[in-house]
């Protein structure tokens, strides 16, 4: 699986700093990558991991992320778009987290994240250089959604 230079009809898993760059309308994120969510939002296949929501709850307590209302009610509205499937973390991700082939960093979210595209077959929509790297190795599809 390699790193796709574009996503059509695949479905994705939004890498935490994706989910929010989408919600708040980030500028960093490509016109064509918008426009291929929404037709992935359409379609039911964008996927959002319980670890990106526990991550944000994490960014906010700790002051590194602000809100202008209560997390909850955010992390709520947020996934209340009928498009956006909640990824659940299954035993099977769980422990195929811990089994990655190659070489990856020890970060258990981005493990998590990994293990999840590969479980649900959905390409891992990513900035992080280091999950972008890994997904050279052909072990699951990544996209960048900052380049056009």
């Amino acid at each position: 699986m390699p790193i796709l230079k574009q996503v059509k009809q695949h479905k994705i898993l939004l890498d935490t700093h994706v989910w929010i760059w989408l919600l708040t309308g980030n500028s960093i994120l490509s016109q064509s990558f918008i426009t291929a969510c929404q037709t992935a939002l359409s379609l039911r296949h964008v996927l959002v991991s319980p670890m990106s929501i526990w991550e944000i709850g994490m960014l906010v307590d700790k002051k590194r992320m602000e809100m202008e209302m209560d997390v909850l009610d955010w992390v709520t509205q947020a996934l209340d778009d009928p498009g956006i499937q909640l990824c659940p973390v299954t035993p099977r991700i769980a422990i195929q987290s811990t089994r990655l082939p190659g070489n990856l960093h020890g970060d258990p979210v981005d493990r998590l994240l990994i293990a999840s595209a590969y479980e649900e077959n959905a390409t891992l929509v990513t900035c992080d250089k280091k999950i972008l790297s890994y997904g050279a190795d052909k072990f699951i599809s990544v996209f960048d959604p900052s380049k056009n």
